[in-house]
């Protein structure tokens, strides 16, 4: 009894050590970036000092940076004032993407481009060059990390001064006479060239030429000509780029130099913080100096009291070079190594490390090493014995008993259902290492398993005790759930506080990511690719409604919950057990879940809005109309871009129902001139059916996945003419214009 009163001790003792060492991690100073009471973060990004948002925040105005709130986070953005003098040059601000102390640059996304198009005769049909300048500012275009880019197979890029007292023109030239002589990935003078730019470049234009005097040899699979500058690590030449009429996927950045002031460190008295060095712009006099932290130190070398602080070297975790029995001992931007009473040596691993002094007693070290080894075994085996009591009881208490009878009704486990071990997941999801939140949901992970098949575990918040029956229920339901269109359930594991529902992995992307936030995924979705998903997401949801072997409502369908992924293939998620909201079947045995969702994607009939204010269902149960009104509000998503809820406020579906009355159609920039008139019309007809007030005036999903299918075919038909925006742009030289290919939504008026 004394001995295990010993052990337990022990136990409590390393218990105790390990919390204190994590509280320590914790209580690590982090170097400070900014000024105090100053903001660091906009979104994910840090903003260190001499950058600030607000006055007193940022050293002077030319490092001020605006946070804009885009979407559900924000984003910064450096701003460009219009250049004085009457000069056409535009203002304006560029989005950052990151932003160094080390190097002293801010990369910024890419948004300017210059093109030549030609018909097949040769002759130029619109062109368009664009001037980017930072003059009035301290930043510079990096020489070292930009270059000026051509793409053609008879192009020349030309990179020339805005100003006469800058004169200069730099550029290069790109030939080929067909696609086989161009190397994907190649930008050496065939398909794609590049050249450097100069040092101190504040300002410039780009524009192109044709090499040869006759295009029309080459205008088949050449029709465009394309220049910009950006950062040469972030571009890579793709050969379809040669055969594309705009510019496909996101400009790559562009990265700027900055500095401080427009002095040398030798003409300032105090340039940079403590513990710091200064060094001049690479640019030459007149462009100011930047400043490091020393070595052995860390932080914000530009604030001015508090500067670089001492990096501690012998913290846990810190590659130092001292000898694994040696004791570490940090110093003022360095550190010693010794060795311990007892052991011979310089502590460092090159040098002589330490040795065990000879006059050690053998006894000692059989001693040590027989607790060594006794001790943990002993401990190990009472913890796992401890831990796997609990798991029991914890699948008892969640119903595991009763669930296993269940599934084996219908089928054996291990066929498509499987009661899914904490260890196995914590092996698979490494320690459920959390990828995103699940909101209500809780948190979700992904992992492999060791089949190599790959899944997402979801860990609820809480579960309450009272509905571990309808729980499940709910999984035993979804467990027999199997369509090439709706996310698998794979197994249950119960041996924790609260289960977690382990499902097939299929895309971390959604629909809504693909059509609202598309052009920064580089992942835009035509009007071929919108209707095929809609079609796969109506027949997943005829097959809940209709084949299932026990009917299934949804309750929070939204283009959210809709997964996409690289091939444009569409799964819906989310619904059933995954949101452990309190359930009632009814004697259908149909799941009748109460009210979640989106106030965009809700049923009008289940909270009076401005829609229906008169059809409030007192009993606040929801039916297969609601599942298709909310598939109504993802078709009109799909046509239209827009999100659920508006910058007015007002929801999607109104806004829509209101542009039918007037007798138009707004459609998404992105697919205007992608597919058929009629086809718009068809769906847009559709979409207005499933938002119909009542639910029994909305049609079933049986019969929109008959309608989809039938717009679906008129692709096969002769395509329907557009009716195309054509432009041409003038410029005159060295007076670029500031107009673009427009990006006015397309109106189609309804009925004519």
């Amino acid at each position: 009894m004394v001995e295990m009163t010993t052990n337990i001790s022990s136990v409590a003792m390393i218990l105790l050590i390990c919390l204190l060492s994590l509280l320590a991690i914790s209580m690590a100073k982090v170097p400070q970036l900014v000024l105090p009471n100053c903001d660091e973060k906009c979104g994910d990004l840090t903003i260190p000092y001499p950058f600030g948002f607000r006055e007193g925040c940022f050293k002077d105005p030319s490092y001020r940076i605006l946070c804009k709130q885009d979407g559900n986070t924000f984003k910064a953005h450096l701003e460009r004032k219009g250049f004085p003098g009457g000069k056409d040059l535009p203002g304006g601000d560029d989005e950052i993407l990151n932003i160094s102390l080390s190097t002293a640059e801010v990369i910024v996304m890419g948004k300017y481009l210059a093109y030549n198009c030609f018909n097949d005769s040769g002759e130029m049909t619109k062109w368009k060059t664009y001037t980017n300048f930072l003059e009035n500012t301290s930043f510079v275009f990096s020489a070292t990390r930009n270059k000026i880019i051509g793409i053609g197979c008879d192009t020349v890029a030309y990179l020339s001064s805005i100003f006469k007292r800058k004169s200069f023109t730099s550029g290069c030239v790109s030939a080929c006479n067909s696609l086989d002589s161009v190397t994907n990935g190649s930008c050496s003078g065939i398909g794609c060239c590049q050249s450097s730019i100069p040092l101190g470049l504040k300002s410039f234009y780009v524009r192109l030429d044709t090499y040869f005097i006759d295009h029309s040899t080459i205008s088949e699979f050449n029709p465009c000509s394309f220049a910009f500058v950006a950062d040469k690590d972030w571009f890579n030449f793709d050969i379809s780029s040669l055969s594309a009429k705009t510019f496909g996927g996101p400009i790559p950045p562009v990265v700027l130099d900055w500095a401080i002031g427009n002095q040398t460190c030798e003409q300032e008295s105090r340039p940079c913080g403590p513990n710091s060095n200064c060094s001049n712009s690479i640019h030459g006099p007149g462009f100011g100096y930047q400043c490091n932290c020393k070595a052995g130190f860390e932080g914000n070398p530009y604030l001015p009291q508090v500067g670089c602080q001492d990096i501690d070297e012998c913290e846990k975790g810190f590659k130092n070079e001292c000898h694994q029995s040696s004791i570490c001992t940090n110093t003022l931007g360095s550190y010693n190594c010794s060795c311990p009473k007892g052991y011979n040596g310089d502590g460092f691993v090159k040098g002589t490390g330490c040795a065990k002094s000879p006059n050690t007693y053998i006894s000692i070290v059989a001693g040590t090493c027989a607790g060594v080894l006794v001790l943990p075994v002993f401990i190990w085996f009472w913890y796992e014995a401890i831990k796997e009591r609990k798991r029991r009881k914890f699948f008892e208490k969640n119903g595991g008993i009763l669930l296993r009878k269940q599934i084996g009704l219908h089928q054996r486990e291990g066929e498509s259902f499987k009661f899914f071990k904490e260890k196995e997941l914590k092996i698979a999801t490494k320690h459920f290492e959390e990828i995103f939140r699940g909101g209500e949901f809780g948190k979700v992970s992904e992992g492999e398993l060791p089949s190599g098949k790959d899944v997402v575990v979801r860990r609820p918040k809480k579960m309450d005790p009272n509905q571990i029956i309808q729980f499940i229920d709910e999984v035993d339901i979804l467990s027999q759930s199997n369509h090439d269109h709706v996310i698998k359930l794979l197994g249950v594991c119960l041996e924790n506080d609260v289960p977690m529902l382990v499902y097939e992995f299929f895309s971390r992307t959604t629909l809504f990511d693909r059509i609202h936030h598309g052009k920064n995924l580089g992942k835009t979705l035509s009007w071929k690719d919108r209707l095929r998903i809609a079609t796969e997401t109506a027949k997943a949801l005829a097959y809940l409604h209709h084949s299932h072997p026990v009917s299934i409502f949804h309750r929070n369908l939204k283009s959210s919950t809709v997964l996409v992924n690289d091939e444009n293939k569409a799964k819906i998620s989310d619904f059933g057990a995954s949101g452990f909201i309190p359930v009632q079947l009814d004697e259908a045995h149909q799941s009748t879940l109460t009210v979640q969702g989106n106030h965009g994607y809700l049923d009008p009939e289940y909270y009076g809005g401005e829609l229906n204010d008169k059809c409030y269902r007192a009993d606040n149960m929801l039916t297969e109309g609601s599942d298709v009104y909310s598939f109504g509000v993802v078709l009109v998503e799909l046509l239209t871009g827009e999100e659920p809820i508006m910058a007015s406020k007002e929801t999607l579906a109104e806004f829509f129902l209101s542009s039918v009355k007037d007798e138009k159609l707004v459609l998404d920039v992105q697919i205007k001139n992608d597919g058929k008139k009629e086809q718009f019309m068809k769906v847009a007809e559709l979409a207005i059916s499933c938002l119909q007030a009542k639910s029994e005036d909305r049609p079933t999903m049986k019969q929109i996945v008959k309608q989809l299918d039938s717009i679906k075919n008129l692709f096969e038909q002769p395509s329907f003419q557009h009716n195309q925006l054509e432009e041409t742009e003038h410029h005159r030289h060295g007076e670029p214009s500031t107009s673009s290919i427009t990006d006015e939504p397309l109106e189609i008026d309804i009925g004519r």
